[in-house]
């Protein structure tokens, strides 16, 4: 497996394009891209936009749709080729994605009433070189505004900080005046809490309308982000797509955190921001 030639996004693309009619899981994938589980689920979310095992399910359901408008007499075979046990699953899935039944496709004989998921092929907007250097990071307690979102709803981020930033200075105990971007509780459909925060010297006297993550204290490789904030994703995408595969280093299940510090600008999004990416100890 280990042959199989590009990153690990890409072999984990080549996987579900080659295999998606058979039942295949997140371990399955995961083996074949030569990462673990938990690397896998953030990592192909980071640099696709989409969860592995959600665009595993849209790649079924629309190559399922193409097959049916082209005039497939039998549904439950059309099913069973893209991964589905049963009419009644297939049917549901179907319908939660398209919102309309496999047998209305059919019968129209074409698709433009539905949306499609192509198969994708990986972005080369990867940044050329990306250095990073390596910190013991303390123990750290922060509060302020949080929210849960998904790979597709990441730019409520942006509002999310607008209207944090005005509270920074006034939140009771804090610590400092650098400001967090911390994201948590991943989930394998890519769901995460994005909490954008200060350092807080304990928790008792936040308000309770506060939400609050206490990031441990850990080993991380610190990346800088220079150029303006809405391009940071292009340096996630190559932290998570070059730089760790080629470092042999295993991400460690544990929050990580975009750091806002005085030579970043919130009014014009212009300045320094470091990523924190937290690491297992090497053995």
């Amino acid at each position: 497996m280990n042959s199989i030639p590009g990153s690990p996004v890409e072999r984990a693309l080549w996987f579900i394009e080659s295999h998606f009619g058979r039942d295949i899981n997140l371990d399955q994938i995961s083996e074949v891209a030569c990462v673990s589980r938990y690397h896998m689920s953030r990592m192909f979310a980071i640099s696709t936009g989409i969860p592995a095992m959600r665009y595993l399910r849209v790649r079924r359901l629309s190559e399922a749709a193409r097959a049916l408008s082209n005039g497939a007499p039998d549904i439950l075979s059309v099913a069973l080729d893209v991964g589905y046990g049963s009419h009644e699953a297939f049917t549901r899935a179907f319908r939660e994605q398209f919102g309309v039944t496999p047998e209305s496709v059919r019968t129209q004989g074409h698709l433009n009433n539905l949306q499609l998921t192509e198969a994708m092929k990986m972005e080369a907007n990867l940044l050329n070189a990306l250095d990073a250097r390596f910190e013991k990071g303390r123990v750290l307690l922060i509060s302020g505004r949080g929210s849960r979102y998904n790979c597709g709803s990441t730019m409520s981020i942006a509002a999310q900080w607008q209207g944090f930033v005005p509270h920074i200075g006034n939140i009771a105990g804090q610590v400092g005046g650098k400001a967090y971007g911390v994201m948590c509780n991943f989930d394998e459909d890519g769901n995460f809490d994005y909490i954008c925060g200060v350092e807080v010297k304990d928790f008792s006297h936040v308000s309770p309308d506060w939400a609050r993550v206490r990031v441990p204290a850990q080993e991380y490789a610190v990346f800088t982000h220079s150029d303006h904030i809405s391009t940071i994703r292009s340096t996630w995408r190559t932290i998570w797509s070059k730089w760790l595969p080629e470092s042999g280093r295993e991400v460690e299940d544990a929050p990580n955190f975009e750091l806002y510090g005085e030579k970043f600008d919130s009014v014009t999004g212009r300045g320094l921001v470091e990523i924190w990416l937290p690491l297992k100890r090497e053995r």
